[in-house]
């Protein structure tokens, strides 16, 4: 089970036209915003990533503006543990769980996913905050990462796996989010 003081949140490469061409965008979109709302009210730390966004452009606005001053990591391999950055800001985390939201399932997110799983993080991708162009793809990957050693969640059973309780500070505003 998720713990909220051992968790944190990847936020892989939301950006450019490649987000609102991925299947069900819309959605996908604004699943991840209510997902990086309630980590921020459970506060937990969140790492943001970006795939060479001199190429593919930043992050969309509805996104970005979440994030307040905190500015996203650079990467141009397809796996953010690549990425020295993205390395220092796990450990300075000091978090064991993740969850990870973004796209493209089959890319960015799979190869991240499986990297900190084979590094002993515990790694749940949130199905319903994830996606790829082809829904074929991002399907595949979904039961992949079951021989992978990562786990499959969605957006309302993490937060309220997180949560665990109707009397926590931040239950109100988890509620608020899933409604």
């Amino acid at each position: 089970m998720l713990n909220k003081e051992d968790a944190g949140l990847i936020v892989v490469d939301i950006q450019g036209k490649l987000a609102t061409l991925v299947h069900d965008s819309e959605t996908v979109i604004a699943n991840c915003a209510k997902l990086i709302q309630g980590a921020q009210s459970l506060g937990m730390p969140i790492i943001w990533l970006e795939q060479n966004p001199e190429k593919l452009g930043s992050t969309i606005e509805a996104i970005a503006e979440l994030m307040g001053e905190q500015q996203p990591i650079a990467k141009y391999t397809f796996d953010g543990c690549a990425e020295p950055e993205f390395k220092l800001a796990l450990n300075e985390a000091q978090k064991h769980s993740w969850l990870l939201c973004g796209i493209e399932t089959h890319i960015c997110v799979y190869q991240t996913a499986t990297h900190l799983a084979n590094l002993h993080f515990d790694i749940h991708v949130v199905s319903d905050c994830v996606s790829s162009r082809n829904v074929a793809n991002h399907n595949l990957t979904l039961t992949k990462f079951n021989n992978e050693n990562v786990k499959v969640t969605g957006l309302e059973m993490c937060l309220y796996e997180l949560v665990k309780d109707c009397r926590d500070p931040g239950f109100k505003q988890i509620l608020t989010l899933v409604k």
